[in-house]
């Protein structure tokens, strides 16, 4: 058959203005399928975006345990050889104030341990918020300047809470709110106690956090929705109207949201609900399919494979 380059690029870039300019959900059987999936949309973004020394893809991350399975298949990209942080930086969503920057249970800790000290980013591209600066609130607006610095925001990552808050933005923040110091609900704190022995004197009890219109800047948004304990916030995400009651609601209104769940999360949903975004997903999944590699010349990977073919 013949093969058009320029053309099939054309209906290619169509496909991809089409599908990102509206909110989807991306439905998968568990856990280990949807940090796959989330893993691959991640990679194949930052190698279609062909970063470099003057052109740097911004990626936004979360901590807490839903983002692990994804962190260890984009490291096993790294080690494969198909995927490279070395012109990549990253923002992290939050930090808690008043744990040194070494506590096991620290955000710091959590990247570097979790992700970063098994890929190839360099230390002063990663930028993660100071709990422990002298004026906290300076050090927000400074994050809120460096993300600025850096062009934005290509590709916020995050995960929610049973609550639907996502990153610290707690039930009842502002949904326009920026970079700021936030005082943790209770439910929150609850939560958090299992990563300090249990013990509730040990939780900070503040942190700081990219505020909700923070995120909403970012170009696109991927948020991570496992777990049956995470049903009805995703049911509030998808279903119900915008509420600054559930904050993470607020992404209806992204002009280019991935919302990424399991079976166990869709427990809430209607029938007709989940019939609907798994009837897209032959579409979506050309977000991820083919799926690229570093290992490939920019020719190799527009003609190895006809991109987005039935």
């Amino acid at each position: 058959m013949y093969f058009n380059v320029e053309s099939e690029l054309l209906c290619l870039s169509f496909f991809i203005l089409n599908v990102q300019e509206t909110m989807k959900l991306i439905i998968l059987e568990n856990y280990a399928q949807a940090s796959e999936w989330a893993a691959k949309y991640i990679r194949n973004r930052i190698i279609q975006f062909n970063p470099g020394p003057d052109k740097y893809f911004t990626l936004g991350l979360p901590t807490g345990s839903t983002p692990l399975g994804c962190y260890k298949k984009l490291i096993e990209y790294y080690k494969n050889g198909d995927l490279s942080f070395k012109y990549v930086k990253t923002f992290n969503m939050d930090e808690y104030v008043g744990l040194p920057r070494d506590h096991l249970e620290s955000y710091h800790s959590f990247m570097w341990n979790n992700f970063f000290k098994h890929i190839d980013i360099s230390p002063e591209n990663t930028h993660i918020l100071d709990g422990n600066a002298a004026d906290l609130q300076a050090e927000c607006d400074a994050f809120e300047g460096k993300i600025k610095a850096a062009g934005g925001i290509e590709l916020f990552v995050g995960g929610i809470g049973p609550d639907g808050h996502i990153a610290f933005n707690e039930p009842g923040s502002s949904l326009v709110s920026r970079t700021r110091v936030k005082t943790l609900a209770m439910d929150t704190i609850l939560a958090n106690a299992r990563f300090f022995d249990g013990d509730l004197s040990k939780v900070p009890t503040m942190a700081l956090t990219v505020g909700v219109g923070t995120v909403m800047d970012a170009r696109e948004v991927m948020i991570l929705i496992t777990g049956a304990h995470k049903a009805f916030a995703l049911y509030k995400a998808i279903e119900e109207g915008v509420n600054h009651m559930w904050t993470v609601s607020a992404f209806q209104q992204h002009p280019s949201t991935v919302f990424v769940c399991d079976e166990d999360a869709t427990l809430e949903l209607k029938v007709k609900t989940v019939k609907y975004f798994k009837g897209l997903m032959l579409v979506h999944n050309k977000l991820v399919e083919p799926l690229y590699s570093m290992k490939e010349t920019g020719a190799e990977r527009r003609q190895s494979k006809k991109p987005y073919s039935d």
